[in-house]
């Protein structure tokens, strides 16, 4: 989906020459995307409009700093609409709901708020649409997500779970004529293609989504760590295990080249054994994470020596998605 990118490519040197020959490599694009700064901001602006408590079903985006400290400002993290007091202000996450969620919240009277991605609406109106024309939807992505369970809730009986390139083999289908693939918008560019392949192999007319379902913001990241893992000893992509891009990224940065990719939360879950004997560190993040804990990781590296930190960019973020229509008229200038 992407051509490789040299990795002299937007290289920009922050910090003198090192004299022990360590370094970090610094990827960019990576943390927040359109939608994850989008479904935090209208949180915030929920607490400030509303006051505590909020509550927001499931995790507002799958980052555990995030969650944490929203929590401590009054925002109360449920798993399901039956939790929230009749009446109450109850925030969709960023990963969508199905329309049984919206049904259930509804007979609740709650007051909604929907911070779903945009481009994972995107999905939902493609599965709606396919739906109503009688076509079987395949839908790449890994079971129990909750994107996943959203998109396939909008058309239940004609949505089909493919969990990765080894789960094809199980698919059937009523009209090989009539089949489309979708996809989570979070998962590997790569693990998604083979998936596709061997389900074109199987139904040869196979039909593509109208657009490119993987957001942008996963596969810019990927991009990014593609480029510099092949001079990595290792990378360390900051992200929180439950979050789908982020995990793809440490798979992504070991295929590329990176010699060892670990995922942490925080800057001190980092082991020191890590290290031992490596001159070249890659950081990234995953969407959903803030860059304070990236910035942390850079200062704990620099205490041991990792002074050299250069950025490898490969793409420039521009987009911003407006908030939900209740939280428009109090958005920051």
């Amino acid at each position: 989906m992407s051509a490789p990118v040299p990795l002299e490519v937007g290289i920009t040197r922050s910090a003198g020459p090192s004299t022990s020959g360590k370094r970090v490599l610094l990827a960019e694009p990576r943390g927040y995307c359109a939608g994850v700064d989008r479904a935090v901001e209208t949180v915030e602006k929920a607490l400030d409009k509303y006051g505590a408590p909020i509550y927001v079903r499931k995790e507002i985006v799958h980052n555990r700093h995030v969650v944490d400290t929203l929590a401590e400002r009054g925002v109360v993290f449920v798993d399901e609409t039956d939790e929230v007091p009749e009446g109450a202000v109850l925030v969709f996450s960023a990963h969508g709901v199905s329309p049984a969620v919206h049904e259930s919240a509804a007979a609740r009277q709650l007051r909604t708020i929907d911070a779903t991605c945009p481009l994972v609406t995107k999905v939902h109106q493609e599965a709606k649409r396919f739906a109503r024309d009688d076509f079987d939807i395949l839908l790449i992505g890994h079971e129990g997500h909750e994107e996943v369970e959203g998109t396939a809730g909008e058309a239940p009986d004609h949505v089909q779970l493919v969990d990765g390139p080894d789960a094809v083999e199980s698919v059937t289908v009523r009209d090989p004529k009539k089949v489309i693939w979708l996809s989570q918008t979070t998962l590997s560019v790569d693990e998604t293609m083979q998936t596709v392949q061997r389900l074109r192999e199987k139904f040869p007319q196979l039909q593509d989504p109208p657009s490119d379902d993987i957001c942008y913001a996963t596969q810019n990241r990927q991009v990014a760590v593609k480029a510099m893992a092949p001079e990595c000893d290792l990378v360390i992509v900051v992200g929180s295990r439950n979050s789908s891009n982020s995990v793809r990224l440490v798979e992504v940065a070991l295929g590329a080249g990176a010699r060892a990719a670990h995922l942490v939360d925080y800057a001190k879950e980092i082991d020191p054994a890590w290290l031992e004997g490596v001159e070249t560190v890659g950081i990234t993040s995953g969407a959903s994470v803030p860059e304070i804990l990236v910035q942390g990781v850079v200062q704990f590296l620099d205490e041991r020596g990792f002074h050299d930190v250069q950025s490898v960019t490969t793409a420039n973020e521009t987009l911003v998605f407006a908030l939900p229509r209740e939280l428009r008229a109090s958005r920051r200038s």
